[in-house]
């Protein structure tokens, strides 16, 4: 591509001359209205001088008036319409703020004005998006596939992809002078988004520029290496491609081939350098560094020369390609072999038709032509154009032909929105996609805290519809919680199927938190209750055929086991193990190791209250005393005494029936003792006797009663049916001093 910039027919006094720099254009493309274009350069230089005079600055430093003609000559060569070349030349003017887009509006119509919205709204997208770090050059991020996908999403016309193309081409030529920091931002966002895009679209003359301009900026020391490599025998090299030419003209000459070019071809210098580190090969064993392409009328002249060159030279078969009969995802049809040459240099011979070498050069822009000057004619035009640029875009990348700088890899859809973070990093999302949607794609405690967001800037409902290129800002608050509301599909708060099922699961979770806690509770309660030690949780959970603690207990509190069953499997466990027996007419004591055992006539326990045992000086006796035992807590201070004292519990016990305390707590009430009575009567529990205090100030009556009863679980169940009792406060098993 020619770089116009040094070329422009711009007179001493620094006037443009406008008939010389159109007749340049009109070699390309025919202008309808050439007056128009010289109009739209007229007002994009004025605009340019009046903000000199009220000194603003330049967005790039450069002149917004010379980057308008650079660009229009760039479509120009890419045969784009006199549409296209207005809003190309006004563009950086508005941009810039100089040009107001409805002045354009108003003087060129509402087309151009469309086209130069649609490439400001692709700018925007730069300034939104940042690059948080450097990638390595050649290697794939999904931030950049993210950024190019978000911007094909909003392109609703090929020329504004163009125009852009065409603008970032200018850009990057201009920044040879300009410090390495602004070389290399420059250089990133062409060769990471701009580069690929010109190779979707088969731009491969401005595809080849801009990876090699960028390749200088980003990797210089790789560039002036493989430069030097190429120059240290360019005099040689051309005179070699010059005699190859003649020869081949000569030969096809003699078959008598009509309407034929031949030239040679210069290998660009990132295409060399990542062809030599994909297949990890030396400079030397790049082929097509030597290449002559040759241009014929159609498909049959193009195998027809093929023949003719595989029979003056022996051919490297891993070299050859027919991208005719298998065109490249970008549209690219060409034949390429690489052959053993003249002097026995490899050389790559390219053979194609000259549409096919037009559609290599100008890709897309090739295909675009509005025929027609109605609105329907248009319309129908405008609607084939888009259908097939959807097309080019959503091919899935070649394997293994390594044309582009950055392979897109996944199919572009059209059913996705691209939207950024405050950082500006790109996240894609379903069409339709909320808010909330957003936040939960960023992390989930991002959508368990979200109470507001802000898009673009301001504040916005957490049901508003994101839309391509929109900037999202979640306002998190620790104390915020998902609301039942986002699950109500009739309020449109989230549409993804992950955003639903992490605001399903929360809710669950919090139900699960609540259940543990009942659960906790339930089990302390009851083992107070009843007096019963803290039992092993694992094992408790296993009886009830739970594989986790954590789940016992939650349906202890949703209430899928019953208190009393708990409170008996306890009991079980408590005299499960072996039952030892000895001293005082057989009693059964666990944990006593099978030492003798005596019942310490200090407290005298009875059967099922809580104990320990203390071992006597010679260890082989042990004394059991009620785990209340004054004179045994006394006795755990002592140094010389604490590590006598092991844990016992009841086993299996002779006895017929044992006596129990309770303590009742009441609101005083006529009625309270008989109704006492009459549960335990109704339990066969005999009442041995009752002491009741009543304190007249406060109401409330506190009772010690007395029972004789044969079953422990008979007396767990009176304490439940007591503590149901109207006016009851409370009822617990005393543990009353002998």
């Amino acid at each position: 591509m020619v770089k116009v910039r040094e070329e422009q027919p711009i007179e001493r006094d620094g006037s443009l001359n406008l008939d010389a720099w159109l007749n340049r254009l009109q070699k390309h493309v025919a202008i309808i209205d050439p007056e128009r274009l010289s109009r739209a350069a007229e007002i994009a230089k004025i605009a340019e001088q009046e903000a000199i005079a009220a000194e603003h600055i330049w967005a790039e430093g450069n002149s917004s008036f010379l980057t308008g003609l650079e660009m229009c000559e760039i479509l120009a060569e890419l045969h784009l319409d006199e549409e296209s070349l207005v809003a190309a030349m006004l563009y950086r003017t508005v941009r810039e703020g100089k040009l107001e887009l409805s002045t354009v509006q108003d003087q060129f119509g509402p087309e151009v004005a469309r086209l130069i919205a649609g490439v400001q709204n692709m700018a925007a997208i730069h300034y939104k998006h940042k690059q948080t770090r450097k990638a390595v050059l050649g290697q794939r991020t999904n931030q950049s596939d993210n950024v190019r996908k978000m911007l094909v999403n909003m392109i609703d016309d090929v020329r504004v992809a163009l125009i852009k193309i065409a603008e970032r081409t200018c850009a990057i030529r201009a920044v040879k002078n300009a410090p390495a920091s602004k070389k290399y931002r420059v250089a990133r966002e062409v060769f990471d988004i701009y580069a690929p895009l010109a190779h979707r679209l088969g731009l491969g003359t401005l595809k080849w520029e801009l990876e090699d301009l960028s390749f200088r900026y980003i990797e210089p020391n790789e560039y002036k290496k493989i430069a030097r490599r190429i120059n240290e025998k360019r005099l040689q090299r051309e005179d070699f491609i010059r005699n190859m030419v003649a020869f081949i003209k000569q030969q096809l000459e003699d078959i008598q081939l009509q309407n034929y070019k031949v030239k040679g071809r210069v290998k660009h210098i990132y295409s060399i350098w990542r062809k030599m580190h994909r297949k990890n090969l030396p400079f030397s064993q790049v082929y097509d560094v030597r290449a002559v392409r040759i241009l014929v009328d159609n498909v049959a002249d193009c195998y027809r020369v093929l023949g003719l060159v595989q029979n003056l030279w022996r051919q490297i078969p891993s070299a050859f390609d027919d991208y005719i009969a298998n065109p490249k995802p970008n549209g690219y049809r060409s034949l390429h072999a690489a052959v053993i040459g003249p002097e026995g240099k490899v050389v790559e011979i390219q053979i194609r038709t000259h549409a096919m070498h037009e559609e290599a050069e100008l890709g897309v822009a090739a295909h675009w032509r509005y025929k027609g000057s109605d609105e329907e004619g248009r319309s129908q035009s405008y609607e084939e154009k888009i259908a097939w640029l959807r097309q080019v875009l959503e091919w899935h990348e070649e394997v293994g032909t390594g044309v582009g700088p950055i392979d897109l890899g996944d199919t572009i859809q059209s059913d996705r929105i691209y939207v950024l973070t405050p950082e500006g990093h790109v996240v894609d999302l379903p069409m339709d996609a909320r808010p909330l949607d957003f936040a939960y794609k960023i992390h989930t405690e991002v959508g368990h805290s979200c109470r507001a967001v802000k898009i673009n800037g301001h504040f916005s409902p957490l049901n508003r519809p994101l839309r391509n290129g929109d900037q999202v800002e979640i306002v998190a608050s620790k104390e915020a919680r998902p609301s039942r509301d986002w699950l109500n599909p009739d309020l449109g708060y989230v549409k993804t199927s992950s955003a639903k099922s992490k605001i399903g699961q929360w809710f669950k979770d919090q139900a699960r938190d609540q259940q543990l806690a009942e659960g906790r509770l339930a089990l302390h309660r009851e083992l107070y209750l009843h007096g019963l030690p803290q039992p092993d949780l694992d094992e408790l959970a296993r009886a009830f055929n739970h594989d986790r603690r954590e789940e016992f207990l939650m349906a202890l509190g949703r209430g899928d086991i019953a208190s009393a069953t708990m409170v008996r499997k306890v009991q079980q466990m408590l005299g499960a193990h072996d039952v030892e027996f000895s001293g005082e007419g057989e009693l059964g004591i666990i944990g006593a190791g099978g030492r003798d055992v005596q019942l310490a006539d200090c407290c005298r326990p009875t059967e099922h209250d809580e104990i320990l045992g203390e071992l006597s000086p010679d260890q082989q006796t042990v004394k059991v005393h009620r785990a209340d035992c004054a004179q045994l807590l006394s006795s755990v201070g002592h140094e010389h005494r604490i590590h006598n004292h092991i844990a016992l519990y009841w086993g299996q016990v002779k006895s017929t029936s044992f006596s129990a305390h309770m303590e009742l707590i009441a609101w005083n009430r006529t009625g309270l003792l008989r109704d006492v009575f009459s549960e335990a009567a109704e339990l066969e529990v005999d009442v041995v006797s009752v002491n009741t205090n009543t304190n007249k100030v406060s109401g409330i009556a506190n009772m010690l009663i007395e029972v004789d009863v044969d079953r422990l679980e008979r007396l767990n169940t009176l304490i439940h049916r007591l503590n149901s009792l109207p006016n009851i406060i409370s009822v617990q098993r005393k543990r009353v001093q002998q």
